[in-house]
């Protein structure tokens, strides 16, 4: 797995994902859809495990969703993961759709460090919405979540 410039590890894109990734390189949130039945599906696929077919299209979401679970890691880690610990590894489901759920880092500004929100930010159910942020040394962009007080 390729390593940023700070020895933190990046997403390998395949083909099935590589859209994802293209997408929030422009800062935008999208989901692979069926063509077909119109289900959204992630981690992307060829094909759609509800109606079997192999249409797709990629839709915008609004970025917004909800902590659907959380983890706080703590040495041993990697190197450069142990000289950000202890941070935090959350699960969030979309508004769009509460089965769609993708991990990403709770921090305080896009750009801020894995340890930027402290434990006391974390809590099931907190809304929060999408940022993107290209870790340093990095090519590719990574949603990341900030809590949403909107």
């Amino acid at each position: 797995m390729p390593e940023t410039a700070d020895g933190l590890l990046t997403p390998v894109a395949d083909d099935d994902g590589a859209p994802f990734w293209e997408y929030a390189a422009r800062e935008e949130l999208r989901v692979q859809a069926c063509a077909d039945c119109g289900r959204l599906r992630f981690p992307p696929r060829p094909c759609c495990p509800h109606c079997h077919s192999f249409g797709q299209e990629w839709l915008r979401m609004s970025g917004r969703g909800r902590i659907w679970s959380y983890v706080i890691a703590h040495p041993p880690l990697l190197p450069a993961y142990a000289a950000q610990a202890p941070y935090n590894a959350i699960v969030v489901e979309l508004a769009e759709d509460p089965l769609i759920r993708l991990v990403g880092n709770l921090v305080t500004a896009p750009d801020a460090p894995l340890d930027s929100a402290g434990p006391g930010a974390l809590r099931i159910g907190a809304p929060v919405r999408a940022v993107f942020a290209r870790p340093p040394g990095s090519t590719v962009t990574v949603p990341r979540w900030l809590p949403d007080r909107s």
